[in-house]
């Protein structure tokens, strides 16, 4: 054999594969990456202008939001204003008015016990509202109905054994709350708050 492929005996001829074909499948794979990142970037642009998978995305919220939990129990019952025993007692210079007072709490339903003037302890030494004094087991029920009466009453307990509430009236008290604010006030008490709705 002669020419270009010619054995000398210290020589081999080189077999090389044509370099044309390399190309094309170098190329090729170009292609095909090419083609997927921009089948990648359609889709996510679909998804920025659609809001993507709403349900799948509801179903992540649903799955991270901790559960609502139930509203608080209901508060304890309130006594009704005829269970409790009123003493009204006026601690101001103006005379009648423990007895005008008294009147007023009967027309709203209340049981009225002693009433006259307040003992050397309170007397003109009231400068609020007035003074609702009681057992300490009032402060959860008779003290909460009663107070709603009057706006601004202080309540304080002593160590009576019995259920019935002192009202001592004060330099400024002028008078009782309405009727509906009354009512208003003890019902915004006895309805229980909503549990806070969750954050996420």
């Amino acid at each position: 054999m002669g020419g270009k492929y010619r054995i000398t005996g210290d020589a081999y001829p080189r077999m090389r594969r044509p370099r044309k074909h390399r190309r094309l499948v170098l190329a090729g794979i170009g292609a095909v990456a090419a083609l997927g990142l921009a089948g990648w970037g359609t889709l996510q642009l679909i998804d920025v202008f659609t809001g993507g998978d709403k349900s799948a995305a509801a179903a992540d919220h649903k799955r991270d939001c901790p559960t609502a939990k139930p509203s608080a129990a209901p508060a304890k019952a309130l006594p009704k204003p005829a269970a409790i025993k009123v003493n009204v007692y006026n601690a101001t210079t103006r005379s009648g008015l423990a007895k005008d007072a008294a009147a007023e709490l009967k027309k709203r339903g209340f049981t009225i016990g002693e009433v006259g003037n307040a003992s050397k302890e309170y007397d003109k030494k009231v400068p609020g509202a007035g003074v609702l004094l009681g057992a300490p087991t009032a402060k959860s029920g008779s003290f909460t109905v009663l107070g709603a009466q009057l706006t601004g009453a202080v309540e304080k307990t002593d160590a009576r054994k019995t259920a019935e509430v002192d009202l001592i009236l004060g330099a400024k008290f002028k008078a009782f709350s309405t009727p509906r604010e009354a009512t208003a006030a003890v019902a915004a008490l006895t309805k229980p708050a909503p549990a806070p709705s969750p954050s996420c």
